[in-house]
């Protein structure tokens, strides 16, 4: 039944790849054994609720290989979930979704989808991100566990499993990941390497002859080897060993080969890129005593099998929890609304009292200053807003500093405070496994650090899943660090990231707004972009409430009499400048409008009632690039931005050199002004 099971997963990837004429069928081949060692006998998952919330995880970092994942979702009969969190009773793949694999609709794509396939625990293509996100999984796992178990009541104890391969083993954000996993000594965390030294383009030996269990061993991991990935036994054993194991996390190396119906056939192109042609099919089933000419086949007795097994696990060990639950609301009433509400991706009960509001202040405060202190008091009130800094708390001011706040480390998981050490690309990918797992998660850097982990970024928002990127030191105000340090396009190529939302409030109340925006959102990643340099607190009895940071752009100040005749928007430090601007325009009986537009994203969302309220059709500046600002300003309005990179000096001098002063601003109105005039 064993050696069934694992050809019928075989099987069905080969014919699924092989209908599509698109796809990898090597892996799933070879690692079938591997998966159904795992999945039957060891994971803790419930077929019927694929979002139990304290399941075992299964990360598929080898994403081309996702016909093996498909497969066993298809046998073992797991249920979809719709984003209501609502169980629908059908089967997440059905065998039609396996027939179509690669096709429009398909619940099975080319690669792992999170939100589209229930029991996906996370979107993996870009090889690396699967194994680095799993790690987010695993430190949510101790996270909860510190603040929800109490004896008698274990409510979170799960393992994180990751499949990889070489490609994962080589990009360097799975490096970043693993080194910081074996600091923090994340023994519910295994990963599975995939030695099979193949690559696309052929051996490995090519481009990769490191020692991998030397270099993990040296990050702090145990490693375990399986000489052959089709031995059952060894495969168990391992797993035993990363069971027993409680001070660090596990690799277990699995030694792999790719065979083939004809012995002649070439393991490079085929195994990972191509499908294998129907007659190496049809040979290769010979090879396993299969029917040669059925496709699809799931033969008698399979599905009864899984469900014999990792099925009634699963099942009773969720209901148990269950029952666990009843029990724990009983004795803590306030954990468990905070689990349940957690869990949910809502906000607990008062989430914003006492969220500051500042007073007119010409000096004012910078953004990180003022996010700072917005910061500490909603993470009082969401005791599961949980985050850190790329090596940068200091400067970005995202330390969480009242009692009780504590650092998250090897000794304490209890801790809030996470210190991802200087690995930007993996305190991307940790933040996404943070966020799968529903606790709330922020991380920070300097903006144009952006860059380093712009990957991970993307896949949140493809994931649809509310990360907070918190990036600071936001334009050429940097000075004196000069061009390496200061952003130009990072700005602009965040708005480019379908479904993230940017922020970049202009002065300490926006910087409170857009929080209150970002805690709201349940299906969008959000990046607030903050100053180093202090921004004036503007007097809101004089211009407008910084409420409309919700709307995404407001008019900010507005001509006192009759419509606008010139339009000064801005973002973020700017806004201030055209404020300047916009007084001085006043007193010569020009009738300026200044809008402060923190959020382009959040303002196409509005209706073009207010959006032509605040642009009106008939009327046509930052420290960043240019790019974008014309679908606001019309094909002959004027960009006030950077069109260079920037250079080193201190910021008054820069902004002189680059243009951004009140001045330049005032006589750019003038003459946009006298331009439609003549027009």
């Amino acid at each position: 039944m064993d050696d069934l099971c694992i050809n019928t997963i075989r099987t069905l990837s080969m014919d699924a790849v092989q209908q599509a004429n698109s796809g990898h069928p090597g892996t799933p081949m070879a690692m079938a054994p591997v998966v159904y060692c795992l999945w039957q006998r060891f994971l803790r998952f419930d077929a019927d609720d694929p979002i139990w919330p304290n399941r075992d995880r299964f990360v598929l970092s080898i994403g081309h290989a996702s016909m093996l994942l498909y497969s066993v979702l298809h046998l073992c009969g797991v249920k979809a979930v719709n984003p209501m969190y609502e169980r629908l009773g059908e089967l997440t793949v059905t065998l039609d979704d396996i027939k179509r694999f690669r096709q429009l609709d398909s619940k099975c794509p080319g690669h792992p989808e999170y939100r589209w396939t229930s029991g996906v625990e996370t979107t993996t293509g870009p090889l690396g991100q699967g194994v680095a996100t799993s790690v987010g999984m695993a430190i949510a796992e101790a996270w909860m566990a510190a603040y929800f178990n109490r004896p008698g009541f274990e409510m979170f104890n799960y393992d994180v499993y990751a499949l990889c391969g070489d490609g994962c083993m080589m990009e360097g954000v799975s490096g970043e990941a693993a080194s910081l996993a074996g600091h923090l000594k994340l023994a519910n965390l295994c990963w599975i390497y995939d030695n099979n030294k193949i690559t696309i383009e052929g051996h490995t030996e090519w481009a990769f002859s490191e020692d991998v269990a030397t270099r993990f061993i040296g990050y702090g991991w145990n490693v375990t080897r399986v000489g052959d990935a089709n031995d059952l036994e060894m495969l168990e054993r391992a797993f035993k060993t990363f069971k027993k194991t409680s001070d660090r996390p596990t690799l277990i190396i699995v030694d792999s080969h790719i065979a083939y119906g004809s012995p002649n056939k070439q393991d490079t192109h085929a195994a990972h890129g191509e499908p294998l042609g129907e007659e190496e099919i049809r040979l290769t089933k010979r090879n396993y005593g299969w029917p040669e000419e059925a496709k699809f086949l799931v033969p008698e007795g399979v599905r009864e099998h899984f469900q014999s097994g990792m099925g009634q696990r699963g099942h009773s060990l969720r209901q148990a929890w269950m029952g666990t639950f009843d029990d724990y609301k009983a004795q803590y009433p306030e954990l468990a609304d905070h689990l349940y509400t957690m869990q949910h991706r809502q906000l607990p009960r008062g989430w914003d009292r006492d969220l500051p509001s500042f007073p007119a202040d010409l000096k004012g405060l910078a953004g990180r200053d003022a996010s700072s202190k917005v910061l500490n008091v909603l993470a009082r009130n969401i005791p599961w807003l949980i985050g850190g800094s790329a090596d940068l708390a200091p400067s970005t001011k995202t330390r969480l500093t009242f009692e009780g706040a504590g650092d998250f480390n090897a000794e304490n998981r209890a801790g809030r405070n996470f210190h991802f050490g200087i690995r930007e690309h993996a305190m991307g990918s940790i933040l996404n496994g943070l966020s799968l797992s529903k606790v709330r998660p922020y991380g920070s850097t300097f903006l144009i650090f952006s860059d380093y982990f712009r990957p991970a970024i993307r896949l949140s928002a493809i994931m649809e899943i509310p990360v907070i990127y918190i990036f600071t030191h936001d334009s050429i105000g940097v000075g004196e660090d000069g061009p390496t340090h200061q952003p130009v396009e990072q700005l602009a190529s965040l708005r480019a990231v379908p479904g993230l939302i940017t922020l970049r409030p202009a002065d300490a109340n926006e910087v409170t707004e857009a929080w209150r925006v970002i805690m709201q959102l349940h299906h969008e990643p959000a990046a607030l972009i903050l100053t180093r340099q202090p921004l004036p607190t503007l007097d809101r009895s004089k211009y407008a409430s910084a409420s409309g940071v919700a709307k995404g752009g407001y008019v900010l100040a507005d001509a006192s009499d009759g419509g606008p005749e010139v339009l000064l928007l801005a973002s973020g430090s700017e806004v201030f400048l055209c404020v300047s601007a916009y007084e001085q325009l006043k007193a010569e009986g020009i009738k300026p409008r200044v809008i402060s537009m923190p959020s382009w994203e959040l303002f196409e969302q509005q209706s073009e009632q207010y959006r032509n309220s605040v642009i009106p059709p008939e009327v046509r500046v930052e420290q960043a690039s240019t790019f974008g600002w014309a679908r606001f300003v019309g094909p002959t309005g004027g960009c006030i931005g950077m069109k260079t990179f920037g250079a080193s000096a201190p910021l008054k001098e820069l902004q002189k050199k680059f243009g951004f002063t009140p001045e330049r601003i005032v006589a750019e109105a003038k003459e946009q002004l006298a331009k439609a005039r003549h027009s």
